[in-house]
């Protein structure tokens, strides 16, 4: 995670400096520092890096253009841009706990490498001193679970099929020591009754599947997460065309976000009774695949028209939730990269939340602010419904081509029962370019912040 527990002498200073109070700051330095500063032209500009020489061939201490200094990503961008240093560096400013802490996070971001396809070493980055009143464990526990998203995002299809997803579950589970794991796969989802998921998945020789994580003592209050796990999403009969499927091994991006999340949750012990389900699938094409016009039965009972192969995910979503609901829990929340209509109407790095419940769908929202992890709302807006209406079935799978994602939401929303709080959050799952601590590749988005709302709602408050 690229920390060190305790400055030495030789440990690097970080020097915070802002453009706007820059000349004022540099008039209070020595001599040496006024003079370096000034014939190197620096002027603090934020993201921008000096190193004072010490006079002996090392380096005394950096200045840092920091900006406002109060985004999680302030410090992101060091641990690749510093040389490395085996003292390592410490950010010269006091901090208190919680800005301790976001610096230290967004450090451990910047750190991220994803490595297991290229030859040669990874880059050697530098190490930072941990900031005084930062709190290591929640750092290692949100980098970490970060971390895990971003793996199996990243992963190519041809090495993460359902089974590998079902895999990485076991594996998050046996690290808690105290989660227990079903899985139910190929036909016996037929026999066990949840026959969407079973259909969406038919059409690839790697076979469906669905994962359910229990962990937590039965006294505590009940909190779910479904999350949508298509490996990889040809579109099926509907095919995608080739440059709308480059993509689609992130398409199980929301069974990356459960995981992640779980696995904060299991860490930190909080006091819930937390159940995971994961529907595991590829969407792919045989004599087998299901077809636009076929009718499927849900788990729920409600007959659905297929109107588009390629609107799969709230397929096997929909069976999940109705097994969710089954336990009635206090808290029911799904991660989906759901629709590109959430991508078109708020861009990549934007999740969209649906809520039944205002106070919640409030407090989610105080909750991605703080924590600066973002969220924007849209609307249940049931007017809408009237869209996912089919002649021949109880509902279409799809709306039409207008509010694509409010349809897609007001479609899983058949399958909540109305008396339980539930989360639906549409992400991408992907940042499309690189920036301080958000390398180009899988991401996690809306991950922290629905566990800062959980933390809130039934462990302890910051």
């Amino acid at each position: 995670m690229n920390f060190l527990n305790k400055k030495t002498a030789k440990s690097v200073p970080i020097t915070p400096v802002n453009a706007d109070e820059f000349s004022g700051w540099l008039k209070k330095q020595d001599k040496k520092t006024r003079s370096w500063a000034s014939a190197s032209g620096y002027t603090g500009a934020a993201g921008s890096l000096l190193s004072i020489p010490d006079g002996r061939g090392g380096v005394e201490r950096v200045l840092f253009g920091a900006g406002k200094d109060d985004s999680l990503y302030t410090y992101a961008d060091l641990p690749g841009k510093l040389p490395k240093n085996a003292d390592g560096y410490y950010i010269d400013k006091k901090m208190d706990g919680a800005r301790a802490t976001q610096a230290a996070l967004g450090w451990a971001l910047g750190s991220y490498q994803y490595w297991p396809y290229k030859s040669g070493k990874k880059k050697e980055l530098a190490t930072l001193v941990w900031p005084d009143k930062a709190d290591k464990g929640e750092v290692n526990a949100m980098a970490e679970a970060t971390f895990l998203v971003r793996d199996l995002v990243n992963t190519p299809p041809n090495d993460l099929g359902p089974k590998e997803i079902a895999d990485a579950a076991q594996k998050t589970a046996k690290a808690s020591g105290k989660a227990a794991v079903k899985v139910i796969v190929g036909d016996d989802l037929l026999k066990k009754n949840y026959p969407t998921i079973y259909a969406v998945g038919k059409g690839s020789p790697r076979k469906p599947r669905l994962i359910d994580i229990r962990w937590g003592k039965e006294k505590h209050p009940r909190v779910t997460l479904v999350g949508k796990g298509v490996a990889f999403d040809t579109g099926g009969l509907n095919l995608k065309p080739g440059n709308s499927m480059a993509l689609m091994k992130k398409d199980m991006g929301g069974a990356a976000h459960v995981l992640g999340l779980a696995q904060m949750i299991m860490a930190a012990d909080l006091p819930v009774r937390l159940r995971v389900l994961i529907p595991a699938v590829e969407n792919s094409m045989d004599g087998n695949s299901f077809r636009p016009s076929d009718v499927i039965k849900t788990r729920k009972g409600i007959s659905v028209e297929i109107g588009d192969t390629d609107a799969e995910g709230r397929l096997v979503l929909c069976d999940a939730l109705a097994e969710a609901c089954s336990e009635k829990p206090g808290l029911l929340i799904d991660f989906a990269t759901l629709t590109g209509a959430a991508r078109v109407a708020l861009g990549p790095d934007l999740p969209a939340v649906f809520c039944n419940d205002k106070k919640i769908a409030l407090a989610l929202l105080d909750s991605s602010e703080k924590v600066q992890d973002p969220l924007w709302q849209l609307p249940l807006w049931q007017p809408y419904r009237e869209m996912l209406n089919s002649k021949v079935a109880d509902i279409n799978n799809v709306g039409g081509s207008f509010a694509g994602a409010i349809t897609a939401a007001l479609y899983l929303e058949k399958f909540v029962d109305k008396e339980i709080p539930w989360v639906h959050i549409d992400t991408y799952a992907w940042n499309s370019s690189s920036k301080p601590g958000r390398p180009e590749g899988g991401e996690a988005l809306g991950m922290r912040a629905v566990y800062e709302l959980i933390r809130n709602r039934f462990g302890k408050k910051r």
